[in-house]
């Protein structure tokens, strides 16, 4: 008889104008009277009182209100070490660091974790690892999944444009990932988890319907980067959401003088991915073009020299990780596109 495996997704799920308001009444109806609020530095201080309000108005206490501007696990450590008493649960408010952060210490804690992130830059404020810092070197912790995810769509149409485009290109690589991951059962074997390929491309094709800067296109956004944190819990891997575009971004920030915003880099990787393993890259650059992503990029081009770098480290960035990038030599393919497609070409300088 086969195992059944047990996992854990989100029962909250707010993803609307007006969330962040109402914090407080979603923790109190889970029974959370007293919290640990972990929110980014230089958030707009509208947001900060919304949330402060919220949790106000519902006497949920914040026995501590933590700003993160430091995200390494050595720093994670010295809180966990300090969490206030009778809390009962986490909150991350804000972006990336604060909600890796707080989503670790809910890990280490066994406390659930509340994820309300005020922009949707990428699939990070539900997914399964927590990218944190050891000995300066960036890493994806285990950790588990929120709880309750509170988005305000708002608030999200609020923060700078850039971030929506690059939650745009971190949604989109699923194509080229969920291509990896085929592509490895195909020539080793590894093991494909049908659900969670299904569920990853399914939030792509979503998007795709109606990729606008407006409240339906933020909800809709949202909703597919919280399922594609869903479907690596489903699959206990992040191969239905990461594959040779998010090595080619790793080798990026490990490499580059001035790493750029994750999803902006993962967006156009995953542009020439698709390139080199022959499909959906007309789906790639149509969504790019309606979005304005290929304008912010060219407006601001990358180095040649930094990605071609990169390419050549990125096969080795993750031990017995198949990708496009091990199943041939695709430095010199990878070179003449940069050089000779029309999109690409305005991407480097």
């Amino acid at each position: 008889m086969n195992q059944v495996t047990q996992i854990a997704v989100p029962g909250l799920v707010r993803i609307k104008p007006g969330a962040l308001a109402r914090l407080g009444v979603y923790l109190r109806r889970g029974g959370h009277g007293r919290v640990l609020v972990l929110a980014s530095t230089g958030l707009p201080e509208p947001v900060i009182a919304t949330a402060r309000q919220g949790l106000a108005q519902q006497d949920v206490e914040a026995a501590d209100w933590v700003e993160v501007t430091d995200n390494s696990f050595e720093h994670a450590a010295k809180t966990f070490a300090a969490l206030p008493p009778r809390i009962s649960a986490v909150v991350g408010l804000g972006g990336g660091k604060a909600l890796d952060m707080a989503k670790y210490l809910g890990f280490l804690a066994r406390l659930p974790y509340f994820a309300a992130p005020t922009s949707l830059s990428n699939d990070g404020f539900c997914s399964p690892q927590a990218s944190l810092t050891i000995g300066g070197r960036r890493r994806s912790l285990a950790a588990a999944l929120p709880q309750g995810v509170v988005v305000d769509v708002d608030v999200c149409l609020s923060a700078p444009r850039v971030l929506w485009l690059s939650g745009v290109g971190d949604l989109v690589s699923k194509l080229s990932a969920v291509f990896d991951w085929k592509l490895a059962f195909h020539r080793q074997g590894e093991p494909v988890n049908d659900l969670a390929a299904l569920l990853s491309d399914a939030t792509v094709r979503q998007f795709l319907a109606r990729p606008a800067f407006d409240a339906q296109g933020m909800t809709m956004l949202g909703t597919g980067l919280m399922l594609n944190g869903i479907a690596m819990e489903i699959c206990g891997s992040s191969r239905p959401a990461s594959g040779s575009e998010h090595l080619l971004s790793h080798a990026l920030d490990a490499t580059s003088a001035r790493p750029r915003l994750h999803g902006l880099q993962v967006g156009v990787a995953t542009y020439l991915m698709c390139r080199l393993q022959k499909q959906q890259a007309d789906v790639v650059d149509a969504l790019f073009a309606a979005t304005g992503f290929w304008n912010a990029i060219h407006a601001e081009p990358f180095s040649r020299d930094e990605w071609i770098e990169a390419l050549r480290l990125a096969p080795g960035v993750k031990q017995d990780f198949f990708t496009i990038l091990t199943d041939r030599d695709c430095l010199p393919e990878a070179r003449e596109l940069m050089e000779s497609d029309p999109r690409l070409a305005g991407c480097f300088a």
